[in-house]
């Protein structure tokens, strides 16, 4: 007896098998692709479009995008706020509306983060060749603009006949259901493929479920790490996103309640301890804490919890400087746990946290060790205090924004930010008092994530005060989902300061010799050069005309005031204020960062900049 078959489209039948994927961890089930962000063209509307209007939005709810990249945002954004056991879908033509997906996708998969990519694609008949929008190479035939998607992806597969969508959509779900693999999955749909029908057998329709493991340490690990750390006199945990994705955050409090060990973070895994735990020491690295990095100076063991040790984390190989530094790395994926040549402990977050406080049971560091960072800790709440103090009645500076900010907030709010000057400054000051307040994506630092993302992470948890922190470069690379929070009725809140230019690149610009070359918003002088008035642009007057209130703050007063209605309403609500740039309050890098400067030079700022990269990177060394 032949089996049942349904007949449908390849659009329907995926939108059919995706509203039935569940993933499960923990014994808690949710769906995992639980939305779908489309903008259509004749790419996808006869597909995909059709196939999400016939399903209906109980099936699978659609959320209408203004821009490619910022759906995908959208989807990241909800994905980090759930812990990456649920996801989105994300559907645009061929074409523009494809590759704009591409720098999405690379901040999805470098931040390990799941989100499932449906791009139109060119006829697989080739019946009409070429196409509108249609990429011609002379010696690849089967090339297309989608192709660009491949090194940015976790998982590719190009959709050419209805009976491969089987495999593909299993292989999709399994990756971003992975907590090893996930990042950016494509699935190429060929426009004539998925109005194409096909007899698919029932099975293809069953829920199924994706359990995500949280897999135990090896025993031999896991007593090799214990022993290395009980050697240790200066032990330092740098705590990364992998603490947050797996939930550790009370596992690594007890291990640290246990031990005395000190945590320092990185920008993913600001929160994994709260700001007043005793063992907390705030970022590390080039952006981080006085106190994380003389910690790590020093320190003869790194035990290193779900991160990736980027440039920024190590001071570009300059900051752990101890000659008998070793490392211990916790993480679940192998590739992560083996970097610095560290001893490796590949496991779930939570898993190996659990199991290392119980094999270092009665262990605890020097009381001196503890009452050392422990000082060095109320030194730093000293600096924090300061930047954000200010005037009442003055003119903010931006840390003093992040100090109004902070008396505003509850512990379940969410301030998320990725570029500029401001995640410095978070790094440094701000007082991460939940596991999912402090949302910084920097593992791309892609301008325009923030508004998007707070979509996102509103989406997912929708009684959660939501707030997109932007300078002005931000604000004008992608302002337009601005429209979506409006339509969805989603009460975000954006923090937009006004600083005239790119702030951050024009510091660093300046230090390594650029003397700030292109980073002003201002005329040009009669040099030629952009340094005349600051341009008359009212930011504030874009964002209301996209649809948000729009409250304007001159002073300290006025801007928590501001802020504080910003929270209360129901509205999405634009706060806008413009900085003191010429006062310094932000407390200065505690450790480098490498950005190569010109070898050869005439004009005498990168002379001088040459010669301090110089002493700096002899600090550098290889850890093997």
């Amino acid at each position: 007896m032949s089996s049942p078959t349904r007949r449908l489209t390849v659009a329907q039948a995926l939108v059919r098998f995706l509203s039935v994927q569940y993933t499960e961890r923990d014994g808690v089930r949710q769906r995992l692709i639980a939305g779908t962000w489309g903008i259509f063209g004749h790419g996808n509307v006869a597909g995909l479009g059709q196939a999400l209007l016939e399903a209906g939005e109980d099936a699978m709810p659609y959320h209408q995008g203004r821009n490619e990249q910022a759906m995908v945002h959208a989807a990241v954004g909800y994905a980090r706020q759930l812990d990456r056991l649920s996801a989105m879908a994300v559907t645009t033509s061929i074409g523009p509306g494809a590759t704009n997906l591409v720098t999405g996708a690379a901040l999805a998969t470098v931040n390990r983060l799941p989100v499932l990519l449906l791009p139109g694609d060119s006829f697989a008949t080739r019946a009409a060749d070429p196409l509108l929008q249609q990429l011609e190479h002379p010696v690849e035939a089967d090339l297309t603009v989608n192709d660009t998607l491949r090194p940015v992806s976790r998982w590719f597969d190009r959709v050419t006949r209805p009976e491969a969508l089987i495999p593909a959509a299993l292989h999709a779900m399994r990756v971003l259901a992975d907590p090893v693999e996930t990042g950016a999955v494509t699935l190429a749909l060929p426009q004539d493929v998925q109005a194409e029908a096909y007899d698919w057998p029932e099975e293809f329709f069953a829920e199924r479920i994706w359990r995500v493991r949280r897999p135990a340490p090896d025993p031999a690990e896991l007593a090799a790490a214990a022993r290395a750390i009980e050697r240790a006199a200066r032990p330092l945990i740098v705590a990364g996103g992998g603490v947050h994705h797996s939930g550790a955050e009370d596992a690594l409090r007890a291990l640290v309640d246990s031990t005395g060990i000190p945590v320092a973070s990185t920008q993913a895994g600001k929160g994994s301890l709260r700001h007043d735990h005793p063992a907390d020491l705030g970022g590390i690295g080039h952006t981080g804490t006085a106190v994380c990095d003389d910690l790590a100076r020093a320190a003869d063991l790194v035990i290193g919890v779900g991160t990736r040790y980027t440039d920024f984390t190590t001071a570009s190989n300059t900051l752990f400087q101890n000659p008998d530094v070793r490392f211990v790395n916790l993480n679940i994926a192998a590739f992560d746990a083996h970097k610095l040549a560290a001893s490796s402990l590949v496991a779930d977050a939570r898993t190996g946290l659990d199991a290392l406080t119980e094999a270092l049971a009665g262990h605890r560091v020097d009381a001196g060790y503890e009452a050392e960072y422990r000082a060095g800790k109320e030194r730093w709440e000293r600096v924090v205090a300061a930047a954000y103090r200010g005037d009442d009645d003055a003119v903010p500076t931006q840390t003093q924004v992040l100090g109004a900010l902070d008396a505003v907030v509850g512990d379940d709010d969410v301030v998320i930010n990725a570029a500029g000057s401001l995640p410095g400054d978070l790094h440094k000051l701000w007082r991460a008092r939940g596991r999912r307040q402090y949302h910084l994506e920097y593992g791309y630092s892609c301008m325009g994530y923030e508004i998007p993302a707070a979509i996102g992470v509103q989406q997912a948890t929708p009684d959660t005060p939501v707030w997109a922190l932007v300078g002005d470069g931000t604000y004008l690379m992608m302002p337009t989902e601005i429209v979506t929070a409006v339509q969805e009725g989603l009460p975000v809140n954006l923090l937009l300061i006004q600083n005239h230019g790119y702030a951050s690149i024009g510091g660093l610009s300046e230090s390594v010799g650029g003397e700030r070359f292109g980073t002003a918003y201002r005329y040009r002088a009669a040099d030629g050069t952009f340094s005349g008035d600051p341009l008359p642009v009212d930011l504030a007057a874009n964002a209301g005309s996209l649809g948000m209130d729009v409250l304007r703050a001159t002073t300290v007063r006025e801007l928590r005031d501001a802020l504080a209605a910003a929270r209360a309403s129901d509205r999405p609500t634009c706060v806008y204020v413009e900085t003191d740039t010429a006062t310094a309050t932000a407390p200065p890098a505690e450790a480098w960062w490498d950005v190569p400067v010109a070898a050869t030079a005439s004009r005498e700022a990168a002379v001088r900049a040459r010669e301090e990269y110089e002493r700096q990177v002899a600090a550098r060394r290889r850890h093997l």
